[in-house]
């Protein structure tokens, strides 16, 4: 079994595509003063940020050296489908379970010695490298379990070879928070107990484990635990849904403020269903409020549509008024729905409804049509041209927002194939200056992958 895993995959596909932030240590994530961290570089990691972290928090523990990026959804999208595009060539069954990481079972690896495993898990690394310009990091095992701790063991950019006959002892000697299901609650609860490694769990009897663990959980992480994991690599459902959300730095009180936000999580939705290739016949916008209560409305169209007008006035029928409702902190649009079939149309009749929307197969990205930041004084300020945005000019080409303000806007004019590029300070307005596609940064020949 082999699990491959995609190093710092968001941030080093900002290096990529941004090459002067190469070496640098970047987190992705939000700008605002709720932002969270969605990717932290290793050079970021060195300071002890990491993702799922405030991003005030890294900000302040990687200090002035930090250069920080709104995530592109898109973008990653695009990379995620040429990388395991790239390892089917390799193994035809795999199972995706994110952007950056997969299962899978080379059947003609069976019974092969550990050399010969290396030098496949090589290989395929190196294909990735030549492909993308991005690196990865394998791991082999007899099971899942075994395999997915092993490509951690290899991080960053390595290879990492079980052999069977050290498996049992290899597994028993971890702590037992490396066992796949065992959380920080789980593992506080076990270490009370006195079991502090794998090993310790694999030596309880299934009662003890039932007692602590519950009928439920109990046994299966106990048979992870003893080295008995036959689940088998099967290649991932289509999304039943495709979605974007944003947190913002300062709650919305107003209708325009919230209807140019669900504008813009419409848009960044839209671009990620373009990619999937199917159309949405269910809208569901998702407002979160100041005291974290959520409230969803749905409307159903008559027939399946990737008309992003269609889709967004459907969005913002169903918008709810902050002044009825109270202020606004989170804002999310999600097409469900999905089917190939599709008939663009005219906006038709629609009709309206309630539904619960799912939380899962979310990008966390900051609307373009408004994004806050902060200034030197913490406080939180909406900027025409935001940090991270992608820009075009029609003397320099395509390149992105490094700051600005005070009537000026930095951009750095670079792409994946133009290497390190030059800066350039504008004065603001400056007309030849336009928004411009995030995909058009990676400079890849796009036909085939949606």
């Amino acid at each position: 079994m082999l699990h491959i895993d995609m190093d710092a995959f968001f941030a080093s596909v900002e290096q990529l595509t941004r090459p002067t932030l190469a070496g640098r240590p970047v987190l992705v994530g939000g700008l605002g003063g709720r932002g969270v961290v969605a990717g932290a570089s290793y050079e970021s990691r060195v300071y002890g940020a990491h993702s799922a972290m405030p991003m005030h928090q890294a900000r302040r523990l990687v200090g002035g050296a930090a250069v920080v990026v709104p995530p592109r959804g898109s973008v990653y999208s695009v990379v995620s489908r040429r990388v395991f595009a790239l390892v089917r060539t390799f193994i035809p069954v795999i199972e995706t379970l994110s952007f950056d990481e997969a299962f899978g079972e080379p059947e003609h690896l069976a019974g092969a010695t550990v050399d010969d495993v290396a030098a496949f898990a090589e290989r395929l690394r190196g294909a990735i490298r030549a492909e993308t310009g991005l690196p990865a990091s394998v791991g082999f095992g007899s099971g899942k379990q075994i395999a997915k701790i092993a490509s951690g063991m290899a991080k960053p950019d390595g290879v990492k070879v079980i052999p069977p006959s050290t498996e049992l002892a290899f597994l028993h000697s971890l702590p037992v928070r490396k066992l796949w299901g065992v959380g920080p609650v789980t593992g506080d609860r076990l270490a009370r107990l006195g079991v502090e490694t794998i090993g310790h769990l694999a030596a309880l009897s299934e009662p003890e484990v039932i007692s602590v663990l519950g009928a439920t959980v109990g046994p299966a992480l106990h048979r992870l635990a003893q080295g008995i994991d036959d689940r088998p690599v099967a290649e991932r459902a289509e999304s039943k849904q495709i979605s974007a959300e944003s947190t913002f730095a300062v709650d919305i009180v107003d209708a325009a403020t919230l209807r140019a936000a669900v504008t813009g999580a419409a848009a960044d939705a839209h671009r990620r269903l373009a990619g999937d290739g199917r159309g949405a016949r269910t809208v569901v916008v998702k407002l979160k409020r100041s005291d974290m209560s959520i409230l969803t409305r749905s409307i159903t169209l008559p027939a399946a549509t990737t008309d992003l007008d269609v889709l967004t006035a459907a969005a913002l029928r169903v918008m709810l008024d902050p002044l009825q409702v109270g202020p606004i902190r989170l804002v999310g649009v999600s097409y469900s729905g999905l089917s190939e079939t599709q008939q663009e149309s005219l906006f038709p009749g629609l009709g309206a409804g309630l539904d619960d929307l799912d939380d899962t197969d979310v990008v966390d990205h900051e609307p373009e049509s408004m994004v806050t930041e902060e200034d030197s004084t913490g406080t939180a300020v909406i900027r025409e041209w935001p940090t991270g945005v992608d820009v075009t000019h029609p003397e320099h080409g395509h390149g992105w927002v490094q700051g600005g303000g005070h009537g000026f806007v930095t951009v750095r004019f670079e792409t994946r194939a133009t290497g390190p590029g030059r800066a350039q300070t504008f004065r603001l307005p400056e007309p030849a200056l336009q928004r411009a596609d995030p995909l058009d940064s990676l400079a890849w020949d796009l036909d085939g992958l949606g």
